[in-house]
């Protein structure tokens, strides 16, 4: 999104901040993202740019502090049966925390209750400033007459 933002010292600034959301399609998530924007954000915005997010799952946590996204990379381990050699495969999650170590744990504590044998490969930190996730609407889309 791209947007004047109110600084600290009173000025605007146009800044382009990153978000993730959950849609089907980009115009899906255009639609999306302005309508949750539209709230927070008073003059003009415009969603700049759009592109898949390469994360198989997002970590939430219901921590207050965790206020920071990052990317991790996992490695999850397996044993060819032919080889019998370990084989990684890499997947990479969004994890929601509010330091590098909240975003070690909270990756521990969801694989933890896995039997998946894994290495934490990398964990960084993220410019996202927020996730919205799919909400199953309370109008239905379609209104059908009896």
């Amino acid at each position: 999104m791209k947007y004047e933002k109110v600084q600290e010292n009173g000025m605007q600034k146009k800044v382009t901040e990153q978000y993730v959301v959950d849609a089907l399609s980009f115009s899906e998530a255009e639609a999306r993202i302005m309508e949750e924007m539209a709230s927070y954000i008073s003059g003009e915005f415009e969603v700049a740019n759009i592109n898949p997010a390469p994360f198989n799952e997002i970590f939430f946590t219901d921590d207050e502090t965790a206020d920071k996204w990052y990317k991790a990379k996992l490695q999850f381990i397996t044993i060819d049966e032919k080889t019998e050699k370990k084989k990684r495969s890499n997947v990479t999650y969004l994890v929601q925390a509010g330091s590098l170590e909240g975003a070690r744990k909270n990756i521990d504590g969801v694989m933890g209750t896995t039997m998946i044998d894994y290495v934490i490969a990398g964990v960084n930190e993220t410019p996202i400033m927020d996730v919205f996730e799919y909400t199953k609407s309370e109008k239905p889309e379609f209104e059908t007459t009896e």
